[in-house]
Parts: C-alpha cells; structure tokens; sequence
C-alpha cells in the first residue's frame, strides 16, 4: 500500500519483517502530514502487539549527546539491562563511536536506516533479524532524537552473557 510519498514508499518497500513494517507506518502515520513525528505523535496504543521491539533515543545538538528514552522488553533482555536515561557512550562502551555515527546521521540528515543480518553480536555466536532506524522533531523539522525497531533471534544463544550491537548490512534512504 503506497502512502503517497515516494521515499518513505521506497523505505518500506526495503524492510522484510512484517513487525517492522507496522512500526514503520505508525511513524509514517504519526507525522500527519509533516516532514517527521514528534515523539509526542507516537502512540503506542497503535503498536502495542510491536512494543517490545521498539526503541529510542533522545538527541541534544548542543550537547551532541544521545540519552535513551525507551526500549522495549525484548530489547532490554538482549542487552541485559535498560537503556532508559543512559547515556549512549556508556551504554555502548567501545561500539559507541560506530552507534553515534548511525544515529547522528538519521537525526541530523534526517534519512531512514535499515540493516539485516548480523544485528546482535553475542559473544556465543550471532542473533540475525532486522533493525530499522526512524528520525523524530519536536518541531516536526529538527530531528532531535531517533525511533527505532528490532527483529532478531538469540534463541541459540546463552542469555547470560552481554549483547553487542553491529549490523552488516547497513543502508540509509532518504527521508
């Protein structure tokens, strides 16, 4: 189902989960019109079946900071903790620099990213799915923060060792 425009029409026409397809529109829907939803346009009534999967992170220019704002419980148990209020550079530790780089690029091109594969490295072997990564502007204009969805299975995997975040193969649409 086109919505019309043609570069969200080509992002969703790239993501292969059906999950991550439905959180997409949401945020296709959620903006009404404007160039980005703001956080606030979110409604997770609207998603609720996706809530686990979802994630996001708050973006201050000034500071050039990324402070987790929320993540589902499928993606707090592949981490192993929360990311609510941290600080991306603690969060990701040594990955951090790479993390940035994706999400600073989304916030401030803006333009939509999707990756599959390899998009958790544990260090018992590898989760495969799908991420994709969705600009927001409390403006409507200005990203200042990124919403995000994660596909993945770890079901071989040993829970009780720590997640890491990678993807390989990484593309970024335009917005």
């Amino acid at each position: 189902m086109a919505t019309g425009d043609g570069h969200f029409d080509d992002f969703l026409a790239r993501i292969q989960a059906p999950a991550l397809i439905a959180v997409a529109r949401h945020w296709g829907e959620a903006r009404a019109g404007q160039r980005m939803p703001a956080w606030r346009d979110i409604d997770p009534l609207k998603i609720v079946p996706y809530l686990p999967i979802v994630w996001s992170w708050r973006y201050d220019r000034q500071s050039e900071r990324f402070t987790g704002r929320l993540a589902g419980d499928a993606i707090t148990r592949a981490f192993g903790r929360s990311l609510r209020g941290a600080e991306l550079k603690s969060f990701f530790g040594d990955r951090s620099p790479m993390v940035f780089a994706r999400y600073h690029r989304v916030v401030t091109e803006p333009c939509f990213s999707r990756d599959s594969g390899a998009v958790f490295r544990h260090v018992d072997g590898v989760g495969v799915g799908e991420r994709i990564i969705m600009p927001l502007a409390d403006d409507h204009q200005n990203g200042d923060g990124v919403f995000g969805a994660t596909t993945y299975d770890l079901s071989a995997l040993a829970t009780e060792n720590p997640v890491n975040y990678v993807f390989d193969s990484l593309e970024y649409l335009p917005l």
